[in-house]
């Protein structure tokens, strides 16, 4: 049997580089989250996948950050939606941070928090190293502004801000009450054990406590 006599043999002709199409980072983030977080945007779960995937992404982050559980961060949830994280990280620039996704200051180094920042109305990034310090506020993952110039904070590190839309989830939709339950390593994780682990802080009226993951 020759190709041309194959089943198929000619849809299989007919599909060219047009068929192909290419989405953006965070058009492919809001078309599939499923691939990023586990369910779908309508998931009342959604919101505690969100903190288990910042967490596990600051204790692995990638290769030319830092090694497996070494950097310490804070996690902070100011509201059911609504929750920073800051990461003790050394930044490897000295002028001034390099630009990622659409001119924005995430970029694949995080690329587990650019795909949170594409389920936001609002996303504050910050970053400060050698005496330098840079702010940016987003809309999902598109800047609003150009980075801006600001006081810096001791040290080296990034600092973001994060409030997830809520126009998809059910209502009832929120970070649970127990940070404790937050997965902090999937499955996975063969890394040895290090100096790094986070914090996660319930800022919430009625609701502080704090739990440490490592």
């Amino acid at each position: 049997m020759s190709f041309d006599d194959q089943p198929g043999a000619s849809q299989a002709r007919r599909y060219s580089a047009a068929d192909i199409t290419v989405l953006e980072f965070d058009a492919a983030v809001l078309e599939r989250p499923g691939m990023y977080f586990g369910v779908e945007l309508d998931d009342p779960r959604l919101p505690a996948l969100l903190l288990s995937a910042v967490t596990r992404h600051a204790l692995h982050p990638a290769p030319r950050v830092a090694g497996n559980h070494w950097l310490t961060s804070e996690i902070v949830v100011l509201g059911d939606l609504c929750f920073t994280v800051a990461i003790d990280q050394r930044h490897s620039w000295s002028a001034s941070p390099p630009l990622g996704y659409f001119d924005s200051l995430l970029g694949p180094e995080w690329w587990l928090l650019a795909a949170i920042a594409t389920l936001c109305t609002s996303t504050t990034v910050e970053m400060w190293n050698n005496g330098r310090g840079f702010r940016q506020e987003l809309a999902g993952l598109r800047p609003l502004s150009p980075v801006q110039r600001v006081d810096p904070r001791a040290g080296s590190g990034t600092r973001i801000t994060f409030t997830i839309d809520a126009r998809n989830l059910p209502p009832s939709a929120a970070f649970p009450a127990d940070l404790g339950t937050i997965d902090a390593h999937g499955t996975d994780c063969t890394a040895a054990d290090g100096p790094g682990h986070v914090v996660i802080r319930d800022a919430r009226p009625g609701n502080q406590s704090s739990t440490c993951l490592a």
